[in-house]
């Protein structure tokens, strides 16, 4: 067995894992769970402290005219360059990664009249699935379910099967909640676009672990959060992506006053403003905006590649200890074995699996829960250690 104290030792991101805050009185000896809340950094309880104590309340409303309102626009740019792959203009942080699913899908299928089918797959995030069996009811819309392996994920060859020229959108997970199945994004795009329809991804599992390349795989629009590998915090903004050469074709459908081309002239009537501005809606959520730039200052440190690199060597380990200590009690693995196709975390499956998380978690253990029967070991790469990996995976192999 891989010894976990050479592999740190031998970690180059492994200075990083310094620049998270950990309390005094800490009772966590494994956390695993860094692809559903990211923890913390240090950066980020000093920048809302400097925020709040003075641009808060020294600037107040002044604040709004000397930046704020930019933040949307600038923040995404920021996270397009570091982490998307995307180039100016074409990205936001806005709103929750729910409502941007419904802008972006609702404009999507309405940019595209006559065609009547939206592709989706049976084992995408709830979310993703509930919001389209919304539009699909408002707007006389059939969904078409391609039905996938709860141990993998979508395959394009899948996507060809079923698309057709009365398809308007394609909406898929880059990275599988359950499994972490890493999909071929870019082939999934040329597929949709052959046929005529929008291809639309949802980032959330895959953003400051996977490296992503949207313009280079030709994607029309792309949403996720900021919570998990970004660690911006519980509920913290999502981010919407609109191709550029989409902008002036499709209209989101929230109108509201930070998405018009003038905000502050405050007329009648909606107009929208130019680029991705009109993605826009409400007034910016500033204060919970706050943490990504922390988390965009280290990511750009540490480089979306090597970030990767780790994550590939920490979800490998994993599957090591599992095969060793977890196999033999009757646990699998419920994720891809091949790592190019595994994102950043895995499931590690055995029925009434759902017994152990409160054990686990009172013994300072946190992986998380999916049903039927998968714990999620998700270690975030720039905050967890191979020991900590060990530590985790040790307990369970005690517990079972």
């Amino acid at each position: 067995m891989t010894d976990p104290a050479a592999l740190d030792a031998a970690d180059p991101l492994a200075s990083y894992r310094e620049e998270f805050l950990t309390p005094d009185d800490w009772d966590v000896i494994s956390y695993l769970d860094g692809n559903s809340l990211g923890r913390p950094l240090k950066a980020t309880a000093e920048l809302m402290a400097e925020f709040i104590g003075r641009q808060w309340a020294g600037r107040l409303i002044r604040g709004w005219s000397e930046g704020w309102l930019e933040w949307p626009l600038t923040l995404g740019d920021r996270l397009g360059a570091i982490a998307l792959g995307a180039a100016p203009g074409q990205t936001v942080v806005a709103d929750s990664t729910t409502v941007l699913i419904y802008k972006l899908a609702r404009a999507a299928v309405d940019a595209r009249p006559g065609r009547r089918k939206v592709l989706l797959d049976t084992d995408n995030f709830p979310t993703d699935r509930y919001v389209l069996e919304g539009i699909a009811a408002e707007r006389g819309l059939t969904l078409e379910w391609i039905s996938t392996s709860p141990e993998e994920g979508i395959h394009p060859s899948q996507v060809a099967d079923v698309i057709d020229e009365d398809t308007a959108l394609v909406l898929f997970s880059h990275v599988a909640y359950r499994s972490g199945w890493l999909a071929d994004a870019a082939a999934i795009s040329r597929i949709a676009h052959d046929a005529g329809a929008l291809a639309m991804w949802d980032l959330s599992h895959s953003v400051g672990s996977v490296p992503i390349e949207l313009d280079a795989w030709g994607a029309d629009l792309a949403v996720g959060c900021t919570y998990k590998y970004l660690n911006g915090g519980p509920g913290a903004p999502a981010f919407a992506y609109l191709r550029q050469g989409l902008q002036e074709e499709l209209r989101q459908p929230i109108h509201g006053w930070m998405g018009h081309r003038s905000s502050f002239e405050m007329g009648p009537g909606y107009e929208p403003a130019a680029g991705s501005r009109a993605l826009l809606s409400g007034t910016p959520p500033i204060l919970a905006m706050v943490p990504l730039h922390a988390n965009l200052d280290m990511l750009e440190s540490a480089g979306i590649e090597a970030v990767r690199a780790k994550s590939m060597r920490l979800t490998e380990y994993a599957l090591e200890l599992a095969d060793e200590w977890l196999a033999p009690l009757g646990m699998t693995a419920g994720s891809p074995r091949d790592p190019e196709r595994r994102g950043g975390h895995l499931t590690l499956r055995k029925a009434g699996s759902a017994e152990l998380i409160g054990k686990l978690w009172t013994d300072g253990v946190i992986p998380d829960f999916r049903q039927p029967d998968g714990l999620r070991i998700g270690p975030a790469p720039l905050s967890t250690s191979f020991a900590e990996v060990h530590r985790g995976l040790s307990a369970l192999r005690d517990l079972l």
